[in-house]
């Protein structure tokens, strides 16, 4: 794997991370530049097929492990299996997330209940997994959530919308829980159109790299947010930020559905599909 556009050589090397939903997209995006920065990195999810072709891709600093993130014993298990594997663990990213379009008025209970469950459940005891066994013991580690930001409210997902302002909620609130433990925490909210302003130690920079640089047209989807996750990793000190990437959608006061996302004047319905 060549190295990273923006940061120096080495700039993680030794340290290990853990990326739910790193098989596909921005997961996937993520792990390859925490690697490209010297990271071992273990990728998680419940399809093995997805996780072990994107290893292959990546590289051998990537390895991977399936499971449920949804319940207590499966995150553990996804923790135990990095902490096994290498001694350690020193960042863990929550990705994985799912949702899909529904009005408001139109949302099933049971519908609801799952999005709750992997977006606010999962990314909970994924954080609580990482902290109980192995960031405590070792009195130091990160974690970043990512979510779709919630801030304007979300016409056509209010389930994801409510359970990503709970994530945000969470975030702080541990953070400052787990401060004396050594433990940073910070959140990554994007939207569907993701940019990217950041300042991380210039010693971590490649030479003449920057962390909001425009990506070439090679570059994959969600490369700056990648590049962001890094910079978060890098730095020593960081806890209960949020962090909103999504190009000033936040500050968007354009009526509601955006035109490259309508179809014959509405939001389609999606039906709601199992989580990967």
């Amino acid at each position: 794997m060549e190295g990273s556009r923006v940061f120096a050589d080495g700039t993680l090397a030794g340290q290990v991370a853990l990326v739910t939903g790193g098989g596909t997209n921005l997961g996937k995006a993520a792990a390859a530049e925490l690697a490209r920065c010297g990271a071992s990195v273990v990728i998680a999810g419940r399809r093995k097929e997805v996780l072990e072709t994107a290893a292959d891709e990546l590289g051998p600093s990537i390895s991977w492990v399936t499971g449920d993130i949804r319940t207590r014993e499966g995150s553990e298990t996804i923790v135990r299996s990095a902490l096994d594997r290498h001694g350690r663990l020193d960042f863990l990213l929550n990705n994985a997330g799912g949702q899909y379009f529904v009005a408001a008025e139109s949302i099933a209970v049971k519908g609801w209940r799952a999005v709750q469950r992997l977006n606010v459940g999962g990314t909970l005891a994924m954080s609580e997994a990482a902290h109980r066994v192995a960031m405590q013991p070792a009195k130091a580690g990160k974690i970043v959530n990512v979510t779709v930001s919630p801030h304007q409210g979300f016409p056509a997902m209010a389930h994801t919308g409510a359970a990503r302002a709970a994530v945000e909620a969470f975030t702080r609130e541990l953070a400052a829980d787990w401060a004396p433990d050594g433990i940073g925490r910070s959140h990554r909210a994007r939207s569907f159109r993701d940019g990217v302003s950041s300042k991380v130690p210039s010693r971590a920079l490649a030479k003449g790299g920057r962390v909001g640089a425009a990506p070439s047209p090679r570059d994959a989807r969600g490369v700056r947010v990648a590049r962001r996750v890094a910079g978060v990793a890098a730095r020593h000190r960081v806890l209960g930020s949020i962090v909103t990437l999504d190009g000033a959608l936040d500050n968007w006061p354009g009526r509601w559905p955006p035109p490259d996302l309508a179809r014959d004047g509405g939001v389609p319905t999606e039906e709601r599909r199992s989580a990967a």
